[in-house]
C-alpha cells in the first residue's frame, strides 16, 4: 500500500486541443448556475438551490424515458419499454432518497433566506407537470401557471391533448386482442381518465392466469410500481416541507402541506389498484 499514484503514460494530459470531460457536460455553465439571492449571504441557500436543480435534471431525464416509453408501446415494442420502465424507477428512487439532503434544513435555516424566493415555487416547475401529465393526470387549469412563457405553455398544452403512457397501454391491450372498451380507446385526452369498470375486467382475467399473460402481467406490476414510487416521492415531499414550514403557506400561493397532501389521493392507473380489491373479494 502506498500514498501516490503515478500517472499512467496514456493518460491524457493536454487539452488545449481536445476535448475534456467538463467541455463535454459543459460543466462551466452549470456549475456557475447556482445564484444565491439573499442579502446577507446565508450558507444554507445553496443547499436548497443545488437540490432543486438536481431534481430538475433527473426530472429531464424522466422525461425522455417517458415519452420513449409511450412512444414504444404505441409502437408495440413492450421490451425496449419495459427497459425505460426499469429505468424511470430508478431515476424516481434517486429523487426520493434527495428529500434526505434537504430535510437537513431547519426551519430557522430556511427562515434566513426564504423571503428571497418570493413568489417561486416548485409547484411552478413545468418538468414535473410534464411528467404528471404523461402519467395521466391531466389538469388544464395547470396550464394558466405557464402562460408567462409561450414556449412552456405550447410544449405542456401539447402533451394535456396527446395519450398519456396509460392511454397507450389500454389502446396496446386493444390491438392484442383484450376486450378494453371503445369509450376508454375514444376520448378527449386532455380530460382527466376516468376509470371504467370493463378495464377492471380485462385486469382480473389478466392476473387470474399470470403464467398465459405473462408480458402483459409484467407490464401492469411495472406501472403499479412507477405509480408507488411517485406516491413515495410525493409523500416524501410532503413529510420534508412540513418539517421545514410546519403549516405555514407555500411561497407559490398555496396552502402548503395541505396542497401536497391531496396529492396523495391522486391515482394514475385506477384499475391497476381495484382489480386487487377484485380479486381478492374473489376468494372469499
Amino acid at each position: 500500500m502506498g500514498t501516490h499514484r503515478e500517472l499512467e503514460d496514456g493518460i491524457q494530459r493536454d487539452f488545449s486541443r481536445a476535448m475534456s470531460y467538463g467541455d463535454y457536460l459543459d460543466l462551466g455553465r452549470i456549475l456557475s448556475a447556482q445564484h444565491p439571492r439573499a442579502v446577507p449571504p446565508r450558507h444554507d441557500e445553496l443547499l436548497f438551490i443545488v437540490q432543486h436543480q438536481t431534481s430538475e435534471l433527473w426530472l429531464k431525464l424522466m422525461l425522455h424515458e417517458l415519452v420513449s416509453a409511450r412512444d414504444l408501446v404505441r409502437e408495440d415494442h413492450l421490451p425496449p419499454a419495459l427497459k425505460r420502465l426499469a429505468r424511470i424507477k430508478q431515476i424516481q428512487a434517486t429523487l426520493t432518497e434527495q428529500w434526505s439532503v434537504l430535510a437537513t434544513l431547519t426551519p430557522s435555516e430556511y427562515a434566513e433566506f426564504r423571503a428571497f424566493l418570493a413568489t417561486g415555487s416548485g409547484f411552478q416547475s413545468w418538468q414535473y407537470r410534464s411528467v404528471e401529465f404523461l402519467l395521466g393526470n391531466k389538469n388544464a387549469e395547470m396550464l394558466r401557471v405557464f402562460e408567462h412563457d409561450p414556449q412552456v405553455h405550447t410544449d405542456l398544452s401539447a402533451l394535456l391533448h396527446e395519450r398519456s403512457l396509460y392511454d397507450e397501454v389500454l389502446a396496446w391491450l386493444a390491438r392484442q386482442g383484450y376486450a378494453v372498451p371503445a369509450a376508454v380507446l375514444e376520448r378527449d385526452w386532455s380530460q382527466p381518465y376516468t376509470p371504467h369498470e370493463e378495464v377492471v375486467d380485462v385486469f382480473a382475467d389478466i392476473y387470474a392466469d399470470p403464467t398465459r399473460h405473462w408480458g402483459v402481467y409484467e407490464l401492469c406490476e411495472e406501472l403499479v410500481d412507477v405509480e408507488d414510487n411517485m406516491q413515495f416521492w410525493r409523500f416524501r415531499h410532503l413529510r420534508t416541507v412540513e418539517r421545514i414550514i410546519g403549516s405555514t403557506p407555500g411561497t407559490g400561493g398555496s396552502s402548503g402541506v395541505p396542497f401536497l397532501r391531496r396529492a396523495l389521493d391522486l391515482t394514475f392507473f385506477p384499475e391497476l389498484y381495484t382489480v386487487r380489491s377484485r380479486i381478492q373479494e374473489a376468494q372469499v
